[in-house]
């Protein structure tokens, strides 16, 4: 059996909260071995995020968001505030082919474990910084969480209803975003090794890499000194376009209409084919300056039945739809089901749990989920013994020292 594409390839992971771990865990996913350092000194903060299985905050090791993200990973702690914690972070690094963090810009230069430290240590390591703003510019040492990032970036100005405020994209959008984008400079810059024998280090700005999402907001500015109005869940080039409520408690459908020739094929499904050529929804334009009037005629059919069967009727027309999922329904769906999207493990302390796995298949170099999330430091011994070369004595006494923590 192949062998994953990322097989033999260490990856030291000086990351916390979101944006770094998720990028990380795409590199876990392809197969290489990621050690997460940690300290209790200061504790990565998406270890204190809940849901806690069960409801039971009790440890460092029982957060669902933290298990998610860090899932094939060993867990290191080294508290880097004594010498010795960082002579063992620099070892590691001499083992390492990849180092990937996301403190603000200039942090790891003032723990001593900058870009031009490590390349001494190992001329061709892979450094990958994904900070909020880059390291470079007046506002690089600016301190950035992910919800904050939808409005720098201009997400915020383009989400939210007509005529309302700026608004949150539901979630921390810049984080795993980001995350992604480290992921794939990081696999570009170990072909650039592959082919030269040089390392290199990677520069990330998480804000530009959120921006990137958005040209129909920048470009609109750009050719012609306009912003585009927000719009809530409708779009400017298709109608109908958005959830439209069905049956039951707070289910909806989403139904998207590209062109008049589906516009007609909706028309048959909701037994109203005289609405195709009535002067009010007959081309895009009239289905836009109408566009009340056509929500409420599409919600009169889909209010009639549940979500599922709107959207059965209209996936057999060819008409793009599903029903909006809350946790209970992606769990329980059959599609990822048959796709075996999720995973479960024995975690030692939160027993098994279902996750979301990895969501590519590759035919020749196959990956899978290795392990659980680690425990706190679990793999402390395995990392000091067997990739930094300690005896067990010598790690016995370091733990006394607290350099271990």
């Amino acid at each position: 059996m192949n062998k994953a594409p990322l097989d033999g390839i260490r990856v030291a992971d000086f990351c916390w909260a979101w944006a770094g771990p998720y990028g990380a865990l795409q590199l876990a996913h392809l197969g290489a071995e990621v050690i997460r350092i940690e300290s209790t000194t200061r504790m990565c903060p998406s270890r204190l995020i809940p849901p806690w299985a069960d409801n039971i905050q009790q440890g460092y090791n029982r957060s669902g968001y933290f298990n998610q993200y860090n899932q094939g990973k060993r867990s290191l702690t080294l508290n880097l505030k004594t010498a010795e914690g960082l002579d063992l972070a620099k070892k590691l690094v001499a083992k390492s082919d990849i180092v990937i963090e996301n403190f603000a810009a200039g942090i790891m230069d003032k723990m001593g474990l900058g870009y031009e430290v490590l390349r001494a240590i190992k001329p061709d390591i892979i450094m990958a910084a994904l900070s909020g703003y880059g390291a470079t510019g007046p506002e690089s040492s600016y301190v950035s969480y992910g919800p904050p990032q939808v409005a720098l970036s201009g997400m915020s100005s383009l989400t939210g209803y007509d005529d309302g405020v700026p608004r949150q994209a539901g979630f921390s959008y810049g984080d795993p975003n980001g995350g992604v984008h480290g992921a794939y400079a990081i696999l570009c810059a170990l072909l650039h090794r592959a082919k030269t024998g040089e390392g290199q280090y990677i520069d990330l700005s998480q804000r530009e890499a959120c921006a990137m999402l958005l040209p129909e907001g920048i470009m609109e500015y750009v050719m012609n000194k306009t912003q585009p109005p927000r719009n809530g869940n409708r779009d400017p080039y298709m109608a109908p376009h958005g959830v439209f409520r069905c049956q039951g408690d707070d289910r909806w459908v989403s139904i998207v209409v590209r062109d008049d020739a589906e516009w007609q094929r909706l028309c048959a499904v909701m037994g109203k084919p005289e609405l195709a050529s009535n002067a009010q929804f007959a081309t895009l334009a009239a289905r836009k300056e109408n566009e009340d009037a056509l929500e409420a005629t599409v919600t009169a059919w889909t209010r009639g039945r549940s979500a599922e069967e709107a959207t059965q009727q209209l996936q057999q027309a060819g008409i793009p739809s599903y029903p909006s999922l809350d946790g209970r329904d992606l769990l329980a769906n059959p599609q990822a089901a048959a796709r075996e999207f999720f995973v479960e493990f024995e975690h030692p302390e939160v027993g098994k749990r279902r996750h979301l796995g990895i969501p590519w298949r590759m035919s020749e170099t196959p990956c899978t989920v290795q392990r659980p999330a680690p425990m706190l430091g679990e793999a402390t011994e395995y990392v000091l013994e067997q990739i930094v070369g300690l005896s067990h004595a010598e790690v016995v006494a370091l733990r006394e020292k607290n350099v271990l923590v």
